[in-house]
């Protein structure tokens, strides 16, 4: 059986059944766990399943959004060095848009401090950070607070960011595909990245591995509107020249 083979069959089991373990998958697919657990990545790196101990659950099969806590404990290496990438991209001065998430919530911590910055957020985490920083002047979004996110969503800051014009928009987002672009989860909060898009000059997309090959339910932007996309070295280089195809720069934090 081909690994692609493989691939099909765990992922119609973990549908079906909701968890698979390593063990049971090496015994049925007659393969070694170490297979089955490189497997797994491979599928967790192209946003099918969510690792567990000793297996892996269906990513459509968790139901629910997870949270920022639990968002912000998986990956924090890999969302580290994405963010202190992605200074590099921070104009000499100027405006810039910070999305909500944790990997953005991380680069709005490392704002250098020598540079005056005009940042506009719609993110209460990111704007706690910055709130005191006297080199920053903070627009924060108003609007209807997504307890899942963090972020402000609505028709409130939708008619704000109509009015500015930015230099970069840091964007966060779940998922990325070549032919679906940016998507994620809720239609409110897709509608504030799409004009967060809009509104600036050039967009950068920190992203973690697990992001790529994966749809959600809301398109936010196609690929030819981003100009750059960072993310860490777990990412698959087929899915990586996939995006890139798509018209962005991938940068490899």
């Amino acid at each position: 059986m081909y690994a692609s083979e493989r691939h099909q069959a765990i992922l119609a089991k973990a549908r079906l059944v909701g968890r698979v373990e390593v063990k049971s998958l090496a015994e049925e697919l007659d393969v070694t766990p170490e297979t089955i657990r490189r497997d797994l990545t491979v599928m967790e790196r192209r946003g099918l399943v969510q690792r567990a101990h000793g297996g892996a659950i269906a990513v459509d099969r968790l139901g629910v959004e997870p949270g920022v806590a639990d968002r912000d404990a998986v990956y924090t290496d890999e969302k580290e060095r994405i963010a202190r990438r992605a200074l590099a991209e921070l104009p000499d001065g100027g405006s810039i848009i910070i999305d909500a998430g944790t990997t953005t919530s991380r680069l709005a911590s490392m704002l250098p401090t020598h540079i005056e910055l005009t940042v506009v957020t719609n993110s209460i985490p990111i704007a706690a950070t910055l709130a005191t920083r006297p080199n920053i002047s903070l627009h924060l979004l108003g609007g209807h607070v997504r307890s899942q996110t963090l972020a402000v969503v609505g028709t409130w800051p939708q008619d704000e960011l109509a009015t500015i014009s930015v230099d970069v928009a840091f964007l966060g987002i779940n998922g990325l595909t070549a032919d679906r672009g940016l998507t994620t989860p809720d239609l409110e909060e897709a509608r504030i990245k799409t004009l967060f898009v809009e509104s600036a000059r050039r967009t950068v997309v920190l992203a973690d591995h697990t992001k790529f090959g994966r749809q959600d339910f809301a398109n936010v932007a196609p690929l030819s509107l981003i100009d750059t996309v960072i993310t860490d070295s777990g990412i698959d280089s087929e899915l990586l020249r996939e995006i890139e195809q798509g018209g962005p720069d991938v940068i490899v934090a």
